[in-house]
């Protein structure tokens, strides 16, 4: 299988929380990240939207995150500003 990401991602598994709309969150676990993007594992995409803002557990800033897949359990995003992601996450 060709790689096509433009650069690495790194299995992680930390909890995170979807927010959009102003209102409560969504609560996710991170599977893994890169500077582009992250898979995360949900338990429903239904109600999700496209743009939300992603809040990964011991990070103070949110990344604000686009869906660019889905499946069932997961959805891809991709970091709409990736200059602001810290590897740290």
């Amino acid at each position: 299988m060709i790689e096509n990401r433009k650069s690495q991602r790194h299995k992680v598994f930390k909890a995170a929380t979807i927010e959009f709309n102003r209102a409560g969150g969504i609560s996710c676990l991170v599977r893994n990240i890169s500077d582009g993007g992250a898979c995360l594992e949900i338990a429903s995409p239904f109600g999700i939207p496209a743009d939300f803002e992603l809040h990964i557990a011991g990070n103070s800033a949110g990344q604000h995150c686009r869906a660019v897949w889905r499946t069932a359990k997961r959805i891809g995003v991709a970091f709409v500003d990736s200059g602001a992601h810290s590897e740290a996450a």
